[in-house]
């Protein structure tokens, strides 16, 4: 654990931060919604009779399972039952490990390719190689079976100490090579990349928000410092969220005392919270940037709607998800679970982003981000149309809109100017990732001893040579070349190549750094940071703590003049 979080005095105040029993995705016992007699009988009876009258023999167990889940697809979206059997896949990836055997891998030409060994891992242990194809598994050919990315993990995945015989095919020998790797626990990062981009700028991409986030977040941040950061670009897009309290404590890091950072309201009175920053994080005089799209969602919206409402950081991107509801999991008589909404969130400024929704009309809510490509909304910003009934102010006294998401202080389009139909071809096929994996195969010494990401671009091809070989490939595959629209595409697949290359010699943050450099959001959130347009408090206006209007909601310590929860 970091060792500020070790100090009483850093996390004591921050327990109101942290009381967030609405917010935790952990169990909780047995959940026992208030249900009439007359509903009990009827569906007892009902199942008695079709038990011993149906016409064949049937699994009742089995057929409750397949109501459990329409039954909450009558409440809101993010309502769910999850079986006993899935449960700990679904809870693997907030935890912060799992047991297994210490790899990334992706399928490619129906094999199973090893991107990365996880450092200190199982299978670094006994000696896998990025580059490796697993062949066969505990004996059993897997090769050319076309398994889905699930199956592979349940194959590799198991119990701490448990052994997995493997068949590897390496390129450097002509036979298959066995190796056994004991698995052990594997952590689950929430850190993709973190790297200086410039001199004082450190760029931090977080996928996630699991129980070990903050620590990590924090770990990076501290190292990024120590480099020489003194502002950063924390890159939201594609986080879908997950535990409220690491976002909190992640807001508190850039946040003076006495800030509100979120706040939940339910209809039971333990749904009621409130957390407030208390004055001790580490890198409140840095200037931040929060990236943001359409897939970020839940915790990421509630540290950028806190940063946006104190007027702390610029938030660069596209509108957010849109997800302000918060759900409890609890646990079931046979260990099965449900994630229960159970409250609704609020940004500082009192706004709650929930994008609309009717009960039990999930299809209509799940097609609302493929909504906002066929209106135009994500490639521009004019396209949006604001709720002028939801109309909030910042502490600087600058508009903000409830009702969906949170609409960043910059837009920046989703820019399809390069993509052509030879573009989509290849892409849907899998000829960029099948071609950067081959190529590096065939060149991975030489790429490796370049020594870093930067010397590696040095050493790869011209743009030229790359791109031909490309379509040399992609047309042995299938794609014939089509030059206008190549042409057109250049750039987009050049660099998709290049950051592919580099993620498959020194692992996913390396995809990132190269990557970034043409990315348009990251290129429009430096420049700002560069013109000082993120220094707090944005606008140039003096900020101050916030005067909370949602007084249903909250009561002040009067000792303290800060909010806390009614509990």
């Amino acid at each position: 654990m970091n060792k500020r979080l070790k100090n009483p005095a850093v996390w004591i105040p921050l327990v109101v931060a942290l009381a967030f029993a609405c917010g935790m995705l952990v169990a909780n016992g047995l959940f026992v919604p208030g249900r009439s007699v007359g509903g009990n009988q009827k569906l007892s009876t009902l199942l008695n009779i079709i038990g011993h009258e149906y016409v064949d023999e049937v699994d009742t167990d089995s057929l409750m399972e397949t109501m459990y889940p329409q039954l909450l697809s009558g409440l809101d979206p993010h309502s769910v039952y999850i079986k006993a059997e899935d449960l700990e896949a679904v809870n693997s990836e907030l935890e912060g490990s799992f047991s297994g055997i210490g790899i990334t891998f992706n399928m490619l030409n129906d094999s199973i390719n090893v991107l990365e060994v996880l450092s200190g891992g199982p299978s670094e242990k006994v000696g896998l190689l990025a580059g490796d194809r697993i062949v066969t598994i505990n004996d059993s050919v897997v090769a050319g079976k076309k398994w889905s990315n699930e199956k592979v993990m349940s194959w590799l995945r198991g119990e701490s100490g448990t052994k997995v015989r493997l068949g590897i095919r390496r390129s450097t020998s002509p036979e298959l090579l066995p190796f056994e790797v004991t698995r052990g626990p594997i952590p689950v990062t929430s850190i993709d990349a973190a790297y200086l981009i410039d001199d004082v700028t450190g760029y931090i991409r977080v996928n996630k928000f699991g129980r070990t986030t903050y620590d990590e977040f924090y770990t990076e941040m501290v190292k990024l410092r120590n480099a020489g950061a003194k502002r950063y670009v924390v890159d939201l897009r594609g986080n879908g969220g997950g535990f409220m309290e690491m976002a909190v404590l992640m807001a508190n890091e850039f946040l003076p005392a006495g800030r509100l950072i979120v706040a939940t309201h339910g209809r039971d009175s333990s749904a009621e919270s409130a957390a407030v920053s208390d004055g001790s994080g580490t890198f409140q005089d840095a200037q931040l940037t929060v990236l943001l799209d359409e897939f970020s969602a839940s915790a990421s919206e509630i540290f950028a709607g806190a940063i946006q409402d104190h007027d702390r950081g610029l938030v660069v991107g596209r509108r957010s998800f849109g997800k302000g509801l918060v759900q409890r999991q609890m646990s079931l008589p046979d260990g099965s679970a449900v994630r229960l909404t159970i409250a609704r969130y609020y940004t500082p400024s009192g706004r709650c982003i929930q994008k609309t929704y009717a009960h039990g009309e999930n299809q209509d809510y799940a097609r609302e981000i493929l909504d906002r490509y066929n209106s135009g909304e994500v490639f521009n910003g004019d396209s949006i149309k604001h709720d002028e009934s939801l109309i909030f102010k910042t502490d600087a006294g600058r508009v903000v809109y409830g009702g969906g998401g949170i609409m960043p202080d910059i837009f920046v389009p989703n820019d399809t100017a390069e993509i052509t139909s030879y573009y989509l071809n290849v892409l849907n096929k899998g000829l960029l990732q099948k071609f950067s994996f081959d190529f590096t195969d065939r060149h991975r010494a030489e790429l490796k001893n370049a020594g870093s990401v930067s010397a590696m671009l040095k050493v790869l091809p011209s743009d030229d040579e790359l791109l031909v070989e490309f379509v040399d490939y992609a047309k042995s595959n299938g794609v014939t070349p089509r030059w206008y629209y190549i042409n057109i595409s250049r750039s987009l697949i050049v660099n998709d190549l290049k950051a592919l290359i580099a993620r498959d010699v020194y692992g996913t943050p390396a995809f990132y750094k190269v990557s970034n450099i043409t990315d348009p959001t990251v290129v429009r959130a430096l420049r700002e940071m560069r013109s000082g347009a993120a220094e707090f408090p944005i606008k140039d206006l003096q900020s101050k703590p916030t005067e909370i209007s949602l007084n249903r909601f909250y009561k002040v310590n009067p000792w303290t003049n800060n909010l806390y929860a009614i509990r």
